[in-house]
């Protein structure tokens, strides 16, 4: 394993490593299996999950459900091997905790893989952020459409532009911003938890009200047939892009298992862990769902930068200062300086990229591809590798090394396939 000091921390990419007892010092975990559960599915049923319909549709009924299983069951394997190194040397009494991401990878791989790793994780945490204001405005535009055309007709011009939803979004965010850490949003992930499963039983209801009232199932062996192969091939890699976003939990996976409180241990738990109306419902559903899934992604980078900025800069009235904010109401408000200018920074950084680039299914494409097999497959085995202490050539060595590549290659084709739909929306 990799000797890390505190003396070797790289700016922006703090990864120090603490005992249990430093740990309670710092933060007291009070998490369950009940939370852990809320953050979990706020996480997972997120903007991704949106995009699944339209990926079922390019991929077809022969390749699209056995597309949606096969990730699900590698991003499966993913947690359970990055659950494995939350803790060190014993993977569930062992007494140094890894309560990031880039903590663990540090530690068991070394400075130099830290560092990339540091790029793509905060890239994926962002991008994450940057499809929840996108996926926001298109749900409020469905609720304003639906109502116009449910009082006007199909016919209407019911037309509403993203920009004004997206902004309304990110000044939410700016207040939502300033909860101080995952410990303190159990809350926000419970009720975010319970609007995922209202939509999505919403949705699933409508479903098989449709296939009732059609009598059959529709769809094709093939999906959504295109006018040439070459563009049908492109719609099919952007799929798989799709589906590869919807299963972002690895990279908030050990900041979530560091709320837990033990016993039992930390790696147990989380691994047990048409009326017109009703589409409105569940669109609302989808908004109120991603105020806390914007919250999930964001607060593993707000950590970050705002330790970093301590670290370096103990003695700043800007980093540790508070600016007291009294209301009409006679209530007095303590303003952390830092965490408001950073995070109102980040939010407006976030819905500005949103309203350059609002094409939902080909953003959703590019950070899947780009991501999954990096943080969900490569950097979660080459931990375990170590952590278990795997001998090349192994029969496990092998059969990890063979998983590892085939989930570089179906990203790869992935990432060209989302990359190109990108950028053809972009020129039209």
């Amino acid at each position: 394993m990799a000797d890390y000091t505190k003396d070797h921390q790289t700016p922006l990419v703090q990864c120090s490593n603490s005992s249990d007892e430093e740990a309670h010092e710092l933060t007291h975990r009070t998490g369950t299996i009940w939370t852990a559960i809320a953050h979990i599915i706020t996480g997972v049923m997120g903007a991704g999950v949106l995009s699944l319909a339209w990926s079922l549709a390019q991929l077809g009924w022969l390749f699209g459900p056995p597309a949606i299983i096969i990730f699900a069951a590698v991003t499966g394997v993913s947690n359970s091997i990055l659950s494995d190194c939350y803790r060190s040397p014993d993977s569930e009494y062992g007494p140094h905790r890894h309560t990031s991401f880039l903590q663990a990878v540090s530690f068991y791989l070394g400075e130099k893989n830290q560092r990339i790793c540091a790029v793509l994780l905060n890239e994926s945490l962002f991008g994450n952020d940057i499809a929840y204001t996108i996926a926001t405005a298109t749900s409020i535009r469905a609720i304003l459409k639906s109502n116009c055309y449910h009082e006007q007709g199909h016919d209407s011009d019911c037309r509403y532009e993203d920009n004004i939803y997206m902004l309304m979004f990110g000044l939410v965010q700016i207040v939502m911003s300033q909860i101080p850490n995952f410990h303190d949003m159990a809350w926000l992930s419970v009720v975010a938890a319970i609007m995922s499963f209202a939509y999505s039983t919403i949705g699933l209801g409508l479903g098989f009200a449709k296939v009732i009232e059609n009598g059959e199932i529709k769809g094709s062996i093939g999906g959504v047939p295109e006018a040439s192969v070459i563009d049908k091939l492109w719609l099919v890699f952007q799929g798989l892009g799709d589906i590869a976003f919807a299963y972002p939990y690895s990279i908030i996976l050990l900041e979530i298992q560091n709320t837990l409180k033990s016993p039992p241990s930390e790696t147990k738990t989380m691994k047990k862990a048409s009326p017109y109306w009703l589409v409105d419902l569940a669109n609302a559903c989808v908004v109120l769902h991603l105020v806390g899934g914007y919250q999930v992604f964001s607060q593993p980078i707000f950590a970050l930068v705002e330790t970093w900025f301590s670290e370096r800069y103990p003695e700043s009235q800007f980093v540790n200062g508070f600016y007291r904010l009294k209301l009409p109401l006679l209530t007095t408000f303590h303003v952390n300086l830092l965490r408001l200018c950073f995070r109102t920074l980040y939010v407006m950084t976030t819905t500005g990229i949103a309203m350059l680039f609002p094409y939902f299914n080909q953003v959703l494409g590019v950070l899947g591809a780009l991501n999954f097999w990096s943080l969900t497959v490569y950097f979660p085995v080459e931990m375990y590798f170590v952590q278990r202490e795997i001998v090349p050539w192994t029969t496990k060595w092998v059969a990890l090394r063979i998983f590892s590549l085939a989930c570089f290659l179906v990203s790869a084709v992935a990432f060209i396939g989302s990359l190109q739909g990108l950028i053809t929306a972009k020129l039209r």
